[in-house]
């Protein structure tokens, strides 16, 4: 007669069978023994201070790795905390598993007044791709196995898959338990697009006479980098990247137009969306702003229902990005098209003006005294620029923004950030994440009001010794850190908050890893270095300006005007100068 087991030995064989190595979660009632007979079965379970930072690391795993990430929370707060992270794995397309322990069904359904009671199946559902409970031991193995394709077929997303405390404990009724663990087949199947799609596109990408490609993170995501340098070097087609698909072509490319995105996506005609969606990053598809009214769309992408979705698109290619180009660029090049001379002219002349430009106020910023966001970046593009391997994370309002502007990324899935829905706290996370996975040096790149969110996480990246130097670019406050007027008097900031010039590498010794305090650029990039080369956790505490940074970065505009001429305190501002 086999073994007996119970649900949660069945749900670690399962894990086990598929795969699975690494765990990210927070234990408690009634998880804890789940996650130590993990470790126990050479799964390496990563314990964090909170549940959401827990669940971006699995999620940043699944979009590093293009198998799900796996999370494990306690009961309802636990669950609910991780809540967020679950959905904003779902927004940004990474395969990721939540797995939480409920508690009892019968007292939660009567609301009874259970412990940590909440019917956490249906809170899930509207939440991300799919909700699963599993009652039964039996059970187990189909579970985890749909949690997996679900995860990972079609446009990738988060799902939840509730473990009631009751079933882990209970042993399964089977004479072969084991016999009920499965491993789904070929969970993300390739998907092509129909033969007229592609002859479609190439007849519209023929009528260009200014073309442009526009590379979103879905594209990094399907590790099709091969096939879209394949494409650009062939056809000559200027690119622009969104910033978690820098580095698919390498930044610095000649055929990148990234320094002259205005022209490019302001004046194309025919425009190819690789793995980018149309939404608020791109200003949901309008014109004059920043696309062009005639423009024509070519979109590529895993997910029928996204075409059309804000532009009308004149040739969708509905298929996963590496099937889709197989077919695509064989069809483009057999049509000898390639881009116009005299547009890439346009591109190149608006390029290197822009570049010069941009080079000078990196000389200007360089020595600046206080220092500027500048004197903290610009030792960090010259160091990935020497490790290209290395992985940078970013988050914050001008930190994030200007970091994206000015640190070339070399290598594909190599930028890590806030992604689609602008979550503050991913940061710490995704480094926990990336460190794990890959096992190569990080970055973290904060902002002082991002750093916040999840500072605590300096704990996980110390007590695992990971490779993760955090950088804080400091300029006391939300935003930046500067008092304001109103009429003859100073009011204190509180909104946004003033946070002060807070020592926030003191962190990082309490947990024991290296601390720096910079206040120029010479300093910072002495700091870095020595932190990189040392491997060990570090934050680098750089302290700026307090007057550096401008209301939400470059997205200022999306905060509604509410206060106006004719309420009391109202200052009207100073008028635009060119």
């Amino acid at each position: 007669m086999a073994e007996e087991m119970n649900g949660a030995q069945l749900l670690v064989e399962s894990l086990l069978a598929n795969g699975v190595k690494n765990v990210y979660g927070l234990v408690g009632i009634p998880v804890t023994d789940v996650a130590r007979l993990m470790e126990l079965k050479g799964i390496d379970f990563y314990g964090f201070r909170r549940e959401d930072a827990a669940v971006e690391a699995a999620a940043i795993a699944g979009y590093l790795t293009g198998r799900p990430g796996f999370a494990l929370t306690v009961s309802a707060p636990g669950f609910l905390n991780g809540l967020v992270a679950l959905k904003e794995a779902t927004q940004n397309c990474f395969p990721m598993v939540l797995m939480s322990g409920s508690s009892d069904r019968a007292l939660v359904d009567m609301d009874r007044g259970e412990y940590e009671g909440l019917d956490q199946y249906n809170v899930a559902k509207p939440l991300c791709k799919a909700s699963y409970r599993i009652d039964k031991p039996e059970d187990v193995g189909l579970g985890v196995a749909r949690a997996i394709r679900t995860a990972m077929t079609g446009r990738p997303g988060g799902v939840y898959l509730d473990l009631p405390g009751e079933m882990l404990g209970e042993i399964c009724d089977l004479d072969d338990p084991m016999s009920t663990i499965q491993v789904p087949v070929d969970p993300a199947p390739a998907m092509e697009p129909s033969d007229e799609a592609i002859a479609r596109a190439v007849e519209v990408l023929r009528s260009a006479k200014q073309p442009a490609i526009l590379i979103g993170k879905g594209a990094a995501y399907a590790k099709a980098e091969d096939q879209i340098r394949d494409f650009v070097e062939s056809t000559n087609i200027p690119f622009v990247p969104m910033s978690m698909a820098k580095g698919v072509i390498p930044d610095g490319h000649k055929s990148s137009a990234a320094a002259a995105r205005s022209l490019a996506l302001g004046q194309s005609d025919v425009i190819i969306l690789m793995g980018a969606r149309l939404n608020w990053l791109l200003s949901n598809g309008a014109s004059p702003k920043p696309f062009g009214k005639d423009v024509k769309f070519i979109q590529i992408d895993i997910d029928g229902e996204e075409i059309d979705s804000n532009r009308h698109i004149a040739a969708p290619l509905v298929g996963d990005m590496v099937s889709v180009l197989k077919k695509f660029v064989p069809a483009v090049k057999a049509s000898g098209y390639k881009a116009p001379q005299e547009w890439l002219d346009q591109i190149a002349a608006k390029r290197a003006a822009n570049e010069e430009k941009m080079n000078e106020r990196y000389e200007a910023g360089r020595n600046r005294e206080p220092m500027g966001f500048y004197g903290a970046l610009l030792p960090i593009k010259e160091l990935i620029a020497e490790h290209p391997d290395t992985y940078l994370v970013s988050e914050g309002a001008n930190t994030l923004d200007m970091g994206r502007n000015v640190i070339d990324i070399l290598q594909p899935r190599h930028r890590l950030d806030t992604g689609t829905w602008g979550v503050m706290g991913v940061g710490l996370p995704y480094a926990v994440g990336a460190a794990v996975e890959t096992g190569r040096p990080v970055i973290a790149l904060e902002g002082d009001s991002a750093f916040g969110f999840d500072g605590m996480e300096m704990d996980t990246i110390c007590r695992y010794n990971l490779p993760v130097t955090v950088v804080i670019a400091n300029n006391a406050g939300v935003y930046n850190g500067i008092d304001h007027k109103i009429g003859d008097e100073t009011i204190k900031q509180h909104v946004p908050t003033y946070l002060g010039f807070s020592h926030y590498e003191k962190i990082s010794e309490a947990f024991g890893g290296n601390a720096y305090e910079v206040h120029n650029a010479t300093e910072m990039a002495q700091a870095l270095k020595e932190a990189y080369e040392s491997g060990k956790p570090t934050i680098i505490n750089a302290i700026l300006g307090e007057k550096m940074g401008a209301e939400s970065g470059h997205i200022g505009h999306l905060n509604p005007v509410v206060f106006h001429e004719g309420m009391e305190g109202y200052v009207a501002p100073k008028p635009k100068t060119k």
